[in-house]
């Protein structure tokens, strides 16, 4: 089940960044607010394939708002100064 889960955060991270390459080079009026919404979006898939990469099975499936909530922020066991 995880495996699945992480697929389809990835696979709908990665269908919101192609559609962002899509927009950004066919379009000279380019929205920026669309745009902020956009990363958001594909921040909240990839924050949470990794962020729940080590839950069971029973609380993905029974996942709370709080889990929820707590999946979708940017990972702190990131260093991203190395």
């Amino acid at each position: 089940m995880k495996k699945e889960i992480i697929l389809a955060h990835l696979s709908e991270a990665k269908e919101e960044l192609d559609g962002m390459l899509a927009e950004i080079e066919g379009d000279s009026d380019f929205d920026l607010d669309g745009y902020y919404v956009s990363f958001q979006h594909v921040y909240h898939h990839l924050n949470t394939a990794w962020n729940s990469r080590k839950e069971s099975d029973s609380r993905m499936k029974n996942c709370t708002e709080e889990d929820f909530m707590r999946w979708r922020k940017f990972p702190i066991d990131f260093d991203l100064n190395t």
